[in-house]
């Protein structure tokens, strides 16, 4: 069991090299990713996770819905790019990285895109009730186990407890430990979210998020997490230094709009994607 001094993110520790644009740039130097979920009822979550993808500057984003009601636009965003589920399996192999879960539900089709993801040698992300289909199916959990490339899962409390067979309780006790267990269970890395959100990877390595406040606890932050980390790897970052970039920036965010302001109550998810882009821009300024 962990004890002692916690290990936390700083700034300076973070790398933002990979996000610099050179003067000739096109938008195929910036990465190409796939954001699957939005199924029926449920189409907000791919979108505010696919344009956080693009606001953290992703050079093609494309958004797969599981949705019958067929989203053919994002007319707040039209970048963003929709294409049929059934697109899904010719476009991989043209794919940086792969979000998996904003919106997902957890139908035979869910079930269905989630097993070709896996069976993918793209870097994965996997948020939300892609999460619920692994702790519900042991051939999904195997083969996350067994993938031979890096995947990122998302849990939150809640859904630690369903992959873990936990209570929440003993997870809320021991989140280090819960972190680096998930992280090894599924041979995955992981960030177990909440208040001081805690990222592991399988090797052992641990930190401790110090941004963040309870504005995020509103409907979509955490979509906008996967697309932010989906949107980091598509651009050439390592997993991991995704993955706690992702996490320091999207607290820090929300305290930068609560700072001046606006929330926590009333903090909306598509504000913290724009404070998002805000931030990325100023470190690389």
């Amino acid at each position: 069991m962990i004890s002692g001094e916690k290990h936390y993110i700083q700034q300076s520790d973070l790398t933002f090299d990979v996000l610099k644009r050179k003067p000739d740039a096109h938008k195929g130097n910036h990465g190409c990713i796939a954001i699957v979920g939005g199924d029926d009822g449920m189409l907000g979550a791919l979108l505010l996770a696919s344009r956080t993808a693009l606001f953290c500057g992703a050079g093609r984003v494309y958004a797969f819905a599981l949705s019958k009601d067929k989203l053919s636009v994002d007319c707040n965003h039209p970048e963003v790019m929709f294409k049929s589920i059934d697109d899904f399996h010719v476009m991989i192999e043209s794919m940086d990285s792969i979000v998996i879960g904003p919106g997902l539900g957890q139908s035979l089709l869910a079930e269905k895109q989630l097993h070709e993801c896996l069976s993918s040698d793209k870097p994965l992300v996997i948020d939300a009730d892609a999460l619920n289909l692994i702790a519900k199916h042991q051939h999904l959990a195997q083969m996350l186990r067994e993938r031979k490339f890096e995947s990122v899962i998302t849990p939150h409390l809640g859904e630690a407890s369903r992959l873990l067979k936990q209570s929440i309780t003993n997870i809320q006790q021991h989140r280090e430990d819960t972190a680096l267990l998930l992280a090894n269970t599924f041979q995955c890395i992981c960030v177990l979210k909440g208040a001081n959100s805690i990222c592991a990877n399988n090797q052992g390595d641990y930190s401790v998020n110090p941004t963040g406040n309870a504005g995020l606890a509103s409907a979509g932050t955490g979509d906008v997490l996967s697309g932010l980390i989906g949107g980091l790897i598509a651009q050439g970052m390592a997993c991991f230094d995704a993955l706690k970039l992702a996490v320091y920036v999207h607290g820090q965010a929300a305290d930068n709009l609560v700072e001046s302001g606006i929330g926590p109550i009333g903090l909306t998810a598509s504000e913290v994607t724009i404070e998002i882009r805000n931030m990325l821009n100023k470190q690389l300024g």
